[in-house]
């Protein structure tokens, strides 16, 4: 799995429909999903159909989606031909994302017929139903109740006493060894690349004691790494102004750290995405180099010249933003540190991309996905009246970039060879011998891996002891521990 890829966040298809756009092939059992085996009188219930399109956010709405369906007598089916309705949870952050969810769900009608259309695209019905006026119902993101209403009009449930109980934890689509934990939705920040808040709308953060209640029914469940999600995960519990709730017999607030404090002590993983900035995100660093969650932040940096970071309204001091990766890395030497970039935004010249080039080299950012500017209809960086950068401008920048960020990436992790490390199991492939894992610097599928060879007798989800001895540009290769004495 390469380190860096085109980091647009409409490439995910988590469900086994659609095979080319899905983690999961449609032979995979439902166990190996989190999905609970269907019993006969399940396989007899009205059969729902799922592509989920998007980022790990819109995935957590699908699993949502699916839990309250399971409740309610549903079951699922892993292709169209079984499936009597087919819902699709589109993506519309980009234009691009927008043609890919409409290309899925013009495949969807063609291969079933009965199509039910959520998720941020929902929100322009209008184009939707111009491009498919077949589809039976739209709704926006997050919206799950009006996607339930729209399955009982056109798929009515069946009442049966006998069918299966919904797990504790609910359903989830992603293996059962890791697990995403959505805190909030929306976002104060106004980003002038981004549409985001007018299709989720500002920030609503989760009480902290549903957060922590859901993220110990998980752990119980199997689950060893939780990657917590949001739109901005450091800003949490800002608009309810850090309110505290009751949990385990006692007040706790909802902030940042504290959240991170508490997700620590419950003996999994856990990976924090989506940071932006903040000076409190300072504060956790120490609890990284504890050992209380990973030593990983994923931060969308963005850019690293002053002048493109203020028209997209980013914060725009990269010289004291390197600092602060410096400190942090004085504090924590094991901190990984995973970014996104866009190349060839309005304005950006020569000059500020160099910079971009530079900064990379500073701060040695270990993990990245980059992509060339592509303008969103609303979004107000179309109307900032700046010179467009060329295409083919944007697509050499893009393969400078990528060829700066590979280079510190294979420098970073030539650095680990000679370590032992834990390695959380995702694959194997016992006809090789080997083992497909990943460090605590790895979050899954859009970092790298560790190759474990000379592997024997292990499992998905198990957490091995390894010892590297090789690495390349994206990923370490390594062998059991207890092969080296």
């Amino acid at each position: 799995m390469p380190a860096f890829r085109y980091d647009t966040p409409n490439v995910i298809g988590l469900w086994p429909i659609g095979a080319e756009k899905c983690y999961f092939r449609s032979d995979m059992p439902y166990e190996k999903v989190g999905l609970p085996p269907m019993s006969a009188p399940t396989q007899n219930a009205p059969k729902i159909g799922l592509v989920s399109l998007g980022c790990p956010k819109a995935l957590v709405d699908s699993e949502r989606i699916l839990t309250t369906l399971r409740a309610q007598g549903y079951a699922f089916s892993p292709s169209y031909e079984g499936a009597d309705v087919v819902i699709v949870n589109t993506c519309g952050f980009l234009d691009s994302a927008k043609a890919e969810s409409l290309d899925a769900i013009g495949e969807a009608i063609h291969e079933n017929g009965k199509v039910i259309v959520t998720g941020c695209l929902g929100g322009e019905e209008e184009m939707i139903r111009k491009a498919h006026p077949g589809v039976l119902a739209v709704s926006g993101a997050h919206q799950y109740e009006a996607v339930v209403n729209a399955v009982h009009e056109h798929l009515p449930p069946v009442p049966n006493a006998y069918v299966d109980l919904v797990p504790e934890q609910g359903l989830r689509l992603t293996p059962r060894h890791y697990a995403y934990l959505k805190i909030s939705e929306g976002c104060n920040n106004r980003c002038s690349f981004c549409i985001i808040p007018s299709i989720r709308g500002d920030l609503v953060s989760r009480p902290i004691a549903s957060v922590l209640y859901e993220a110990e029914r998980l752990v119980k469940a199997g689950v060893k790494e939780i990657m917590v999600i949001s739109q901005d995960t450091s800003a949490y519990g800002v608009d309810i102004k850090y309110a505290t709730s009751p949990y385990r017999g006692r007040q706790v607030e909802a902030r940042f750290q504290t959240l991170a404090e508490e997700l620590g002590s419950l003996g999994a993983w856990v990976r924090m995405h989506y940071v932006y900035p903040y000076p409190h995100v300072d504060n956790v660093i120490p609890l990284m180099a504890d050992g209380v969650i990973l030593p990983y932040l994923d931060i969308p940096f963005q850019h690293a010249s002053p002048q493109v970071l203020k028209t997209m309204r980013r914060p725009a001091n990269q010289e004291k933003t390197a600092d602060r990766i410096r400190k942090w890395r004085e504090i924590c030497p094991d901190l990984a540190i995973r970014s996104t970039f866009i190349v060839g935004f309005p304005g950006e010249t020569e000059e500020d991309f160099q910079m971009l080039l530079d900064w990379v080299h500073e701060t040695k950012i270990d993990r990245a996905g980059a992509f060339p500017y592509e303008p969103v209809t609303g979004a107000k960086a179309n109307d900032l009246g700046l010179d467009e950068v060329p295409d083919e401008v944007k697509q050499e920048r893009y393969g400078r970039l990528m060829e700066a960020l590979q280079v510190v990436s294979a420098e970073r992790l030539a650095g680990k060879v000679g370590r032992k490390i834990d390695v959380l199991v995702d694959d194997v492939e016992p006809e090789e011998n080997r083992v497909i894992a990943r460090s605590q610097w790895d979050a899954p599928e859009i970092d790298g891996n560790v190759i474990v060879e000379e592997a024997s007798g292990i499992k998905p989800g198990d957490m091995i002891s390894v010892n590297v001895v090789d690495s390349d540009e994206y990923d370490l290769y390594a062998v059991p521990a207890d092969k080296i004495q």
